[in-house]
């Protein structure tokens, strides 16, 4: 069987846009798969020499809240990426599975558990930022926050961040 090489994507790139200078993310759902995927492209951008923020909203909250993110799961019902039926997915026990088993794969591929994660991307330069709508719409104090999260900012402190150019807003 011949092994099919994938094209470089950074080969056809105009080389005159302005490269992206910060990454400002947004994580909206309190899910394994969500929360990951917005620490991985801020940690990316970070390793990439650009300046990475993450704002948590609604459900996203859980990654920053201590007494949550330790038990942020897999979304197996509702999700078509599960490729089962919504029913199977509701069953006692599917959504442990399906975590479990996503686990152990990071695990294998050295992606650190969520608390350490956010240690990481702190330290690494990266800015959290809880959003005060949803902050004061689950009734949560700032002792409820990881020490991580730097503060609290309205939606409108949000875009003030993210004004200028070479900057890119990732909503998860």
């Amino acid at each position: 069987m011949e092994t099919t090489l994938l094209k470089n994507p950074l080969a056809d790139l105009d080389k005159s846009l302005k490269p992206i200078e910060k990454v400002m993310v947004i994580i909206s759902k309190g899910t394994l798969e969500s929360v990951y995927a917005g620490f991985i492209l801020a940690n990316g951008a970070r390793m990439e020499g650009m300046e990475a923020e993450i704002f948590f909203t609604f459900f996203g909250l859980d990654a920053v809240i201590k007494d949550r993110l330790k038990d942020i799961r897999v979304a197996t019902v509702g999700n078509p990426a599960m490729h089962m039926p919504t029913m199977l997915g509701g069953l006692p026990g599917m959504e442990a599975l399906a975590t479990k088993m996503m686990k152990s794969k990071m695990e294998k591929l050295d992606i650190p558990p969520i608390d350490e994660f956010i240690e990481i991307l702190s330290a690494s330069g990266c800015r959290l930022w809880v959003c005060k709508l949803a902050f004061e719409m689950f009734d949560l104090k700032e002792e409820d926050l990881t020490p991580e999260v730097e503060g609290i900012l309205t939606v409108g402190d949000f875009y003030a961040r993210a004004a200028g150019e070479g900057t890119q807003i990732i909503f998860i």
